[in-house]
């Protein structure tokens, strides 16, 4: 048995899932914070229920995992993405997404540093996105997401001599619940899509959390502020969803 607890955010589906079952597996203990339980359980599972978009329930959810676990990873996983073109885009958009993508991140890496740097141990892994880079209709979703990047940069420069590794996986296209609220699922556009990918095919959820696993390796603790895009080669060039 391992001695790591991984707190997950988004762990009910998709990616967080397939990762927090993978870590379950290597008899890590899981704590899955998400707005509805994940559909699986497990004696090392735990799950807590928080919005992430409201600061307050994050700040006191992260307080009382932190009181009542020795948290060694943080795989800040969720997200949402609010697709529309710049006519659109509202200030509201940025503010919310800025929110469950970075002001949570904050809240809940405070609440667990203590207990990280005590250990001389720890691994945040960020769920970013190729659309960092730049995607139609992405105004707020790019900017939140780009800004995960520099703030993981920071985050690794900072904690580095505490033993503590910040990066970021940086999905393209990946089969989720998420994908298909913007694109039909078996739709003509799904498979011109997968076309334009150079390898082929869209993303599975296999594909991103085997990034993750990596980057929450114990021993890899020489890789730090780094971002993998994990995305079939459309981070190369451009990319038309």
């Amino acid at each position: 048995m391992t001695d790591y607890t991984a707190v997950i955010t988004g762990a009910s589906k998709g990616i967080g899932a397939d990762l927090a079952q993978r870590l379950l597996e290597r008899g890590y203990k899981v704590i899955s914070i998400a707005r509805h339980d994940p559909e699986f359980t497990h004696e090392n599972l735990t799950s807590v229920r928080c919005d992430l978009l409201h600061a307050d329930a994050v700040a006191q959810t992260a307080a009382k995992i932190a009181a009542e676990h020795e948290v060694t990873h943080l795989i800040h996983n969720a997200g949402l993405i609010w697709p529309n073109l710049l006519e659109e885009a509202k200030p509201e958009d940025l503010l919310g997404l800025t929110q469950i993508h970075l002001g949570s991140a904050l809240t809940l890496i405070q609440a667990f540093l203590p207990a990280m740097k005590a250990r001389g141990f720890g691994r945040v892994v960020f769920n970013g996105s190729r659309a960092a880079l730049g995607v139609p209709t992405r105004t707020a979703y790019s900017a939140t997401k780009a800004g995960m990047i520099g703030m993981a940069r920071t985050w690794a420069l900072e904690l580095a001599p505490h033993g503590i590794t910040v990066n970021v996986v940086a999905p393209g296209p990946v089969r989720t619940d998420n994908f298909w609220g913007i694109i039909e699922k078996d739709s003509e556009h799904e498979a011109a899509l997968a076309a334009r990918i150079p390898v082929g095919r869209l993303g599975e959820v296999r594909d991103i959390s085997n990034a993750f696993l990596f980057f929450c390796d114990p021993e890899n603790g020489f890789a730090t502020g780094q971002t993998l895009y994990v995305c079939g080669g459309a981070s190369i060039g451009t990319l038309q969803l």
